[in-house]
Order: structure tokens, then sequence, then C-alpha cells
């Protein structure tokens, strides 16, 4: 997975991002909870860090 610094800051990131907010408000019907954290880890596992 490739990296970027976000920002200015020295924080290193992978290049692809997983939006989250889907998970929890704003676009229902909203996924378990359970299966919304198989969805991050996975994506972890997988190498994304910015979330």
């Amino acid at each position: 997975m490739k990296k970027r610094f976000l920002g200015k800051s020295k924080l290193k990131v992978s290049a692809i991002g997983l939006g989250c907010m889907g998970f929890s408000q704003s676009y229902p019907p909203y996924i378990p909870f359970g299966d919304a954290v198989n969805v991050i880890r996975g994506a972890y596992d997988l190498g994304v860090t910015f979330f």
C-alpha cells in the first residue's frame, strides 16, 4: 500500500482511505455494529490506515 504524508505533518497514512461515517449516521440503513468492525479490521489488515 502506498503511503502519503497527511498535510504538512509527519504523519504517514495510506494513499487509500476508508470513510466510516455511513456506518453509524447520515446514510441509513446502517449495517450491524459487528459487521462495521469487521470491515474496518479487514481494511486495516490490507494496509489502510486513513479512516
